[in-house]
């Protein structure tokens, strides 16, 4: 019986035998590598169309706004604050700030207000 096995596995198709390897390594593209590179192809993109007065986030999670870009070297200038200005490679632009992150925070900011009249103090018994 077990010859019987042994020589049916010896005459098998070596494609049957690689097909579950060849159905998991596309499954890993398709899951894993291709969505990474689309990620990268969107952030090359965002670093190229940056400009000058664009509000953008660092990868660091700082808030600033270009006020100047030097192509040959690819550093921009990157004001933080009134008066505060950094120099950052262009590579450290996470991404940039539009109008919809903006509300969002208003909208926390708002949640945040009481403006009730109740009175805002430790709770006096009865």
């Amino acid at each position: 019986m077990l010859e019987l096995l042994a020589a049916e596995t010896q005459n098998a198709n070596p494609l049957v035998t690689f097909l579950p390897l060849i159905l998991i390594g596309g499954a890993f593209y398709f899951v894993l590598i291709r969505p990474q590179q689309r990620r990268a192809k969107a952030q090359q993109a965002l670093l190229r169309s940056v400009e000058v007065g664009d509000e953008v986030i660092t990868t660091a999670g700082v808030y600033g706004t270009i006020v100047d870009i030097d192509d040959e070297t690819d550093v921009i200038t990157l004001e933080i604050a009134p008066g505060t200005q950094v120099r950052m490679v262009r590579g450290g632009v996470g991404r940039r700030v539009t109008e919809d992150d903006e509300y969002e925070g208003e909208d926390e900011d708002e949640a945040d207000d009481d403006t009730s009249d109740e009175p805002q103090g430790p709770i006096q018994p009865a």
